[in-house]
């Protein structure tokens, strides 16, 4: 699901001279003088369900485990709850490849991916950009699941999903780039000695802040001198690795550039800009941006007036906006103005998770949208089906609310790497260089839609093209909706088609 804005992370320096957040609960009894100091721990939760399916042509028998995992501190005390629901198929084998996959947020549960593209069961949503409405919501026999070529493990950090921080919880111990990366990391060793699974080949990935996270956890995983589990494949939907060029504040250019190709693609979508295709539009998009306009943008002060006006034109052509808008916006559209601009004169905002959707304003006057009609188009269908899912199907049982998009954790979390500072450039695109350069088996596969302006492709694109990341071996593939492309049904068919080629392909 979607990312949010950036605070803080703390130093992996830092971290390894403290005591470790994440050391999961051992399943032996503390010893009494431990017993006398530490809070009783929870009793994890485990519930499973045999179950069967046809997933990609394939009549599968599985079993679905949803499970508490305790984790806790060196010191013994319990500190963490984190859930996963694993589906895999029986008999076992472990020859099988086990894809591990979480969402974004930083505090977004795993209900996008399991209920929407990969899980055995999905909730139909309007494939054409129309509002979900009321209940009851369909779920329906996901026939796009990948459980004919991989075991299943989705996983809902701290702080998302069902997952929580027990009572006195420092949240400064998970709520973090690095924090979070060492309990996930943490878990899918757990789950490998768990099940018997550490020679299996293993795929790991996420959405939006996932793919952020899918980056932190394979340099916990790979990056390690001890210990080291090596994977076979990172799987990104909607990439946001590098954050520099997220933040619009003066002086940062590239913000201005990375979104524009999104503009084309969203202004071609609606009618306001002609192309043979939105394959066209973006690749003409991409040229412009990374040459006359980042060219222009950088001159400053000291554009010359001739150039400003041949940039201009090519930018209304290529954006729909107008000529005069652009000139008074001195060529540098934020998002949120474009959402509000480009159909102004219909008295319609558009999405910023998916631009397809379009949402109408308490009035047609404002700089920005009251909300984004892409995500209240879809919120309350994935919602009520993992919690019917969860609950009534599969039998867990809490009094916890699920949390889609918990707060807490973004509330609290620490946005600084290892080694740097608060105000440091943030890009995690070099750990999967490390790993891949370090790993000769390990490719990337990266899945971006034309209309997301949450995770820009053009953005996906130069975060990944840099140094010393081996190009050979990263897939891109691209799909006609937004950042949740699959809640189009030709594009979660697609996808399920391309992953699953990947899988097959290692």
């Amino acid at each position: 699901m979607t990312i949010f804005r950036p605070f803080a992370l703390l130093a992996a320096c830092a971290l390894a001279a403290l005591a470790a957040p994440a050391a999961l609960a051992q399943d032996s009894a503390p010893d009494t003088e431990s017993a006398s100091s530490t809070p009783a721990a929870p009793e994890p939760q485990v519930r499973t369900r045999d179950m069967s399916g046809t997933f990609g042509g394939q009549r599968i028998n599985y079993r679905v485990t949803i499970r508490e995992n305790l984790l806790s501190a060196d010191d013994g005390t319990p500190e963490a709850m984190v859930v996963t629901t694993s589906y895999v198929r029986t008999p076992r084998d472990t020859s099988r490849p086990v894809f591990f996959m979480f969402n974004g947020g930083p505090g977004s549960g795993s209900v996008w991916l399991q209920m929407g593209a990969f899980g055995p069961v999905r909730v139909a949503i309007p494939p054409d950009a129309r509002d979900d409405g009321g209940p009851p919501y369909p779920i329906l026999p996901n026939p796009d699941s990948l459980l004919d070529v991989a075991d299943l493990v989705f996983i809902d950090p701290p702080g998302t999903g069902f997952s929580y921080l027990l009572e006195g919880t420092d949240p400064a111990r998970y709520y973090g780039l690095t924090q979070d990366a060492v309990a996930v990391a943490a878990v899918i060793r757990r789950w490998l000695n768990e099940n018997g699974r550490w020679n299996s080949p293993k795929f790991l990935g996420g959405e939006s802040y996932g793919t952020t996270r899918t980056a932190t956890v394979i340099d916990q995983l790979e990056g390690s001198t001890f210990n080291d589990v090596a994977f076979n494949g990172l799987i990104l939907i909607s990439t946001i690795l590098d954050f520099a060029a997220r933040e619009p504040t003066p002086g940062n250019e590239m913000a201005y550039v990375v979104t524009l190709p999104n503009m084309a693609t969203a202004a071609y979508y609606h009618g306001r800009v002609q192309a043979p295709s939105v394959e066209a539009i973006a690749e003409e998009a991409r040229r412009f941006a990374i040459g006359p306009y980042i060219t222009a943008l950088l001159q400053g002060a000291d554009l010359p007036d001739a150039e400003r006006t041949r940039v201009r034109a090519e930018m209304s052509r290529l954006t729909g906006l107008s000529e005069a808008y652009l000139d008074r916006a001195n060529l540098r559209v934020t998002s949120q103005r474009f959402y509000k601009e480009l159909l102004r004169d219909q008295g319609l905002t558009i999405g910023r998770l998916d631009s397809r959707y379009t949402g109408i304003d308490y009035d047609n006057a404002g700089e920005t949208p009251d909300n984004d009609p892409s995500f209240y188009g879809i919120d309350a269908g994935y919602t009520a089906a993992i919690n019917s899912w969860s609950r009534e199907t599969l039998g867990f049982e809490t009094d916890r609310e699920y949390q889609s998009i918990g707060r807490e954790p973004g509330r609290h979390w620490d946005w600084t790497l290892a080694g740097q500072g608060r105000n440091a450039y943030l890009n995690v695109a070099p750990y999967i260089g490390r790993a891949m350069r370090e790993n000769s088996g390990l490719r990337t596969f990266v899945a971006q839609g034309w209309y997301d302006f949450a995770t820009p492709f053009f953005g996906a694109e130069l975060s990944l093209n840099r140094m010393g990341i081996p190009q050979d071996r990263i897939v891109y593939r691209y799909y006609g909706a937004g950042h949740m492309m699959y809640v189009r049904d030709e594009d979660r068919q697609r996808l399920s088609e391309d992953i699953r080629a990947f899988i097959r392909a290692r």
